[in-house]
């Protein structure tokens, strides 16, 4: 089977990674890829905003299914455009991805269906956005209705920080993300995500795991895309998971059947666990970024089968098999990220850090020039461990960091601490 894969990021090289080790992989396609994903596929320039385009490759490639990476394209409808031209896709449509696209359609479908999540309001304008700032107090959390990159989320602690993430959001700070902002209480508990695989009908649980958001250490500094994540999630124990998949996943799936919009492909569901059980904070319409990196590196299954059956509405009886042991990864960005940074800079060391047992390391922001590997986004690298424990995985991915020399590269130096403080306690 021709597959293409559409994106460029860790993650995509982490679904690159594991659909190279399938048997039912002909020609394993990438577009357009970076310098890591060229080690497991055929990456090719193609522009994703042109539907046309892609198409055409396709068809001229012999291309059997196309699996979506990240969100812009889905929520510009890329996979209905592939299904009427008869190639089959892996992710949800453009109405289904609204999941994502809209914050505010999200919080109106949990408010009409009973999905616990925060109280909230929705504004097309700052001075009523104030009212109601004042009226709820802080802390309170301002977002961006549309789509922001990871960066349209402001958990403002005091209500000037809030006030001044409003005036930033409809003074076009966000550009057309912001055109309508979501307000909503703060919650209190630990956050997680979750992940299901559906098919428009059924949803099957995949594994957990928890992002690191902040830029620095102490989960200080601005929000990103991602600065490292782990799985699984040890708040999210078997009884938490049966919680989510009933209060708010099959809900949710069942709530967009109702519409005329079921949700076929991943469902990433950004969670706080509080005292009183499981909220939604946000839903994506595909695999988390620098989740992904960690969860394919517990899939045991091969994963082309199940994106195909979720695809094809067959995931009833479908089943998938995870290796017990926990994975981390962290992530290496570019000095100013997530504001301005260089692009160019030169990496090395990259085969010592991969030498290290237990070690994959997933390109985001790279290329390839001149026989080198140059940094050419924010974050540029996922370096990313297995271990028999939080900690032990943990060791070696610093390990790996340790051996890379990038002056113009920084990480954080705790990724994973909740984990390794809970194992830690436990073996007292």
């Amino acid at each position: 089977m021709n597959i293409l894969l559409l994106g460029a990021g860790g993650r995509e090289h982490a679904l690159a990674w594991k659909m190279a080790a399938s048997p039912l992989i002909g020609r394993l396609i990438c577009a357009p890829g970076n310098a890591g994903i060229a080690q497991e596929a055929e990456c090719v320039a193609l522009d994703l905003t042109d539907h046309g385009a892609v198409i055409a490759f396709c068809r001229a490639n012999h291309v059997e299914f196309v699996v979506v990476g990240p969100e812009a394209p889905l929520c510009a409808g890329i996979v209905d455009d592939l299904e009427v031209a008869g190639i089959k896709a892996f992710g949800p449509t453009r109405a289904a991805a609204r999941l994502e696209g809209s914050k505010g359609f999200t919080k109106d479908l949990c408010r009409e269906h009973g999905i616990p999540t925060a109280a909230y309001q929705r504004f097309r304008a700052a001075a009523p956005a104030k009212a109601y700032l004042r009226e709820r107090g802080a802390p309170i959390v301002v977002k961006a209705d549309g789509l922001a990159a990871g960066k349209g989320v402001v958990v403002a602690q005091h209500e000037t920080e809030a006030a001044a993430a409003i005036d930033m959001m409809f003074g076009g700070g966000l550009g057309e993300a912001s055109g309508e902002v979501v307000i909503e209480d703060f919650l209190d508990g630990e956050e997680a995500s979750f992940f299901a695989l559906c098919d428009g009908n059924t949803a099957i649980p995949l594994a957990t795991a928890q992002d690191h958001k902040r830029a620095f250490d102490g989960d200080k500094g601005p929000n990103t895309g991602g600065m490292g994540a782990y799985s699984p999630a040890p708040i999210i124990d078997a009884a938490m998971s049966a919680r989510i998949m009933t209060e708010i996943i099959e809900p949710t799936m069942q709530a967009m059947k109702a519409i005329g919009s079921p949700y076929k492909g991943v469902l990433y569901a950004g969670l706080m666990i509080t005292a009183a059980g499981p909220k939604l904070i946000e839903y994506n319409a595909r695999f988390g970024d620098p989740e992904c990196q960690v969860l394919m590196l517990r899939l045991m299954s091969d994963l082309v089968p199940a994106l195909l059956a979720s695809r094809d509405g067959q995931l009833k009886s479908f089943d998938l098999r995870w290796y017990a042991d926990p994975a981390l990864t962290v992530v290496m960005a570019a000095k100013g990220y997530p504001g301005h940074y260089a692009r160019g800079s030169v990496i090395d060391g990259l085969d010592a850090a991969t030498a290290i047992e237990g070690v994959e390391i997933f390109h985001a922001g790279t290329k390839a020039e001149g026989g080198r590997i140059v940094a050419n986004g924010g974050r540029v690298l996922n370096i990313s461990a297995v271990g028999k424990t939080v900690r032990e995985a943990q060791e070696r991915a610093y390990d790996a960091v340790a051996c890379i020399r990038w002056p113009e590269g920084f990480c954080r130096h705790d990724i994973g601490w909740r984990a390794v403080g809970r194992e830690s306690n436990k073996n007292r």
